[in-house]
């Protein structure tokens, strides 16, 4: 008994510190998590967000009903000294109370089914305006490729898209597939999880509210290297993501009279197996197993956002990938460390 005495204290004041304590520190999670499924950017994240809202407010009053009506039938139906003198009233059915539970139920089921249907009404069957931006998306192992169709631009991993504000809706429409397994693009703040299947194309759109880097990743396990399958969509102003588009029009830099260490690099790099997989316009290199590297430098990430691109990064990404992500599908080149440091240089200067 003094155990279970004391038990019963040592979880009383477990339960009430963590009451005190869960807001606060849940708070300041929230604000600081980039992804913020209570912070939605767009509209089709701001519909998840009420009806997210709407079902908890509705399981709140369930479990609030339910355990006030427990704690109700513990008080007052409690054992006392006088009820071993006598049987206490059996009650055999209600068919109020059955009534009840039954009807009332199946009413917040159907009012709940037919606000998630209007949510997916609204997020879905919306007829696409014609000014809106297209973006092919190819899921890899493990990276996302995008395609600009109308623009002429192939880019991957960081996804750069216009503002769409109130009073200049421009949305953008992301027509999604797989090149081997299955995928989910997932970015909380703006949409919700969509699967990238083989064979089939799934569409969403999104219209970020606000400029801002907006994080996500695959949310469907994918193998090894899954949880480094990240996101990264970039919400630029209208002449900030026209500057973007220009740039990433220009051809690939060819001219390195300047830089000896980076001709040499590009010599190294149209010789070797990169470019069998690696495309740069302009070039030999037209492969499409790996990413597009024609503005490669431009990127603030590399490995799908995994490390910062930064020139030591790539000179041991191109070393050894696995070194860095382990299960990568990238080959490690083994090249010397002469060859390395110019293709490395070479590849620094393709913005």
């Amino acid at each position: 008994m003094k155990f279970f005495s004391k038990f019963r204290s040592g979880f009383v004041r477990l339960f009430l510190g963590a009451a005190y304590c869960m807001p606060l520190g849940s708070s300041i999670a929230i604000a600081q998590s980039p992804t913020n499924i209570f912070d939605p950017a767009a509209t089709p994240a701001r519909s998840i967000f009420d009806l997210s809202m709407l079902v908890l407010a509705v399981t709140l009053a369930i479990f609030l009903i339910v355990s006030g009506l427990l704690l109700y039938a513990l008080i007052r139906f409690r054992h006392r000294p006088e009820d071993a003198q006598h049987e206490p009233p059996q009650i055999y059915g209600s068919n109020q109370i059955e009534l009840s539970w039954t009807v009332i139920p199946v009413l917040i089921v159907v009012m709940l089914f037919l606000t998630t249907a209007r949510v997916i009404l609204g997020t879905q069957a919306i007829p696409k305006p014609k000014d809106a931006l297209n973006v092919t998306v190819i899921a890899h192992q493990f990276w996302w490729e995008y395609r600009y169709p109308k623009l002429g631009i192939v880019t991957a991993n960081e996804l750069h898209i216009p503002v769409s504000s109130s009073a200049d809706a421009n949305p953008t429409y992301l027509n999604m597939s797989s090149a081997d397994v299955d995928h989910s693009f997932w970015v909380p703040r703006l949409a919700g999880k969509t699967d990238v299947i083989p064979n089939r194309v799934n569409t969403m759109w999104i219209d970020p509210k606000v400029p801002g880097l907006y994080l996500g990743q695959c949310a469907q396990y994918c193998g090894m290297q899954h949880a480094k399958m990240l996101i990264r969509v970039y919400v630029q102003s209208p002449a900030d993501f026209a500057a973007w588009v220009n740039q990433q029009k220009q051809p690939a830099r060819q001219d390195f009279a300047a830089d000896p260490e980076a001709a040499e690099g590009q010599a190294v790099f149209m010789h070797s197996a990169c470019i069998n997989c690696h495309a740069i316009a302009g070039t030999a290199a037209t492969g499409r197993f790996g990413p597009d590297l024609t503005h490669m430098a431009s990127r603030d990430t590399l490995c799908s956002g995994a490390i910062e691109n930064t020139p030591q990064n790539l000179r041991q990404w191109i070393d050894d990938p696995n070194s860095l992500k382990p299960g990568s599908l990238m080959p490690a080149m083994h090249l010397n460390n002469h060859d390395l440091d110019a293709v490395t240089a070479y590849l620094t200067q393709l913005r």
